[in-house]
């Protein structure tokens, strides 16, 4: 018997449940609860409310889902603000 494949869907995070779990309003208009997938938390990819995200589904439970990327914001940065990364600090290497 063949694996059934995943359904994925487009969404926006609305709140920050315990055990890295989300509450997210997929462009349907549902409302799931998700959980980060193992390369998001290998990555160290956070997640916050407002964030849009695609999620992999089962069709047996769609209910819950897995959060499987994290999209870029669209919002433009500040224009004064200083540049991220180690260019402010004369090229010293950066701490973890």
């Amino acid at each position: 018997m063949a694996k059934e494949e995943l359904i994925q869907f487009e969404g926006l995070v609305t709140e920050i449940l315990p055990d890295a779990r989300y509450r997210v309003q997929l462009d349907a208009g549902h409302e799931i609860i998700a959980y980060t997938a193992g390369k998001m938390k290998k990555n160290r990819i956070k997640t916050l409310a407002g964030d849009r995200v695609t999620i992999e589904m089962s069709p047996y439970d769609l209910e819950k889902g897995r959060l499987i990327f994290r999209h870029k914001d669209e919002r433009p940065s500040s224009p004064g603000g200083p540049p991220r990364g180690g260019a402010q600090r004369g090229g010293q290497f950066r701490r973890r």
